[in-house]
């Protein structure tokens, strides 16, 4: 009979090598609804030339929900947890947030992600 760990994919780490490896990024994502959908999207496009320009984020995506056309997802790059905790430091960011938050019909909703591996190319 076969252990766990002998039917443990080849392909992805055991979880003692994923928790040595340093981490390889962070992303934060963000999902949220809103009924004003222009007035968020220029937020975002202002955010972005912000954050990415000036502050420490390094990419961000915007992501539509085809079955909820009124719910989103944000995904914002950073080269680690710390770089995004600065980020979240900064005035401007402060500034958004609650320009962001009024924007929103329900959310955010924000979740704090460790990039463990990454597959294919951008």
């Amino acid at each position: 009979m076969m252990s766990a760990a002998d039917r443990r994919s080849p392909e992805l780490p055991s979880p003692e090598s994923a928790e040595e490896r340093p981490t390889m990024g962070f992303i934060q994502s963000v999902e949220f609804a809103t009924d004003r959908k222009d007035e968020m999207l220029e937020l975002m496009r202002r955010w972005t030339t912000d954050a990415i320009g000036k502050g420490t984020a390094k990419r961000t995506t915007l992501a539509a929900d085809r079955s909820a056309p009124d719910r989103f997802v944000v995904a914002v790059w950073f080269e680690s947890a710390e770089s995004a905790a600065e980020n979240s430091e900064r005035d401007e960011t402060g500034a958004f947030a609650a320009e962001f938050g009024k924007l929103c019909t329900d959310g955010p909703t924000y979740r704090d992600l460790d990039v463990v591996e990454v597959y294919g190319n951008d």
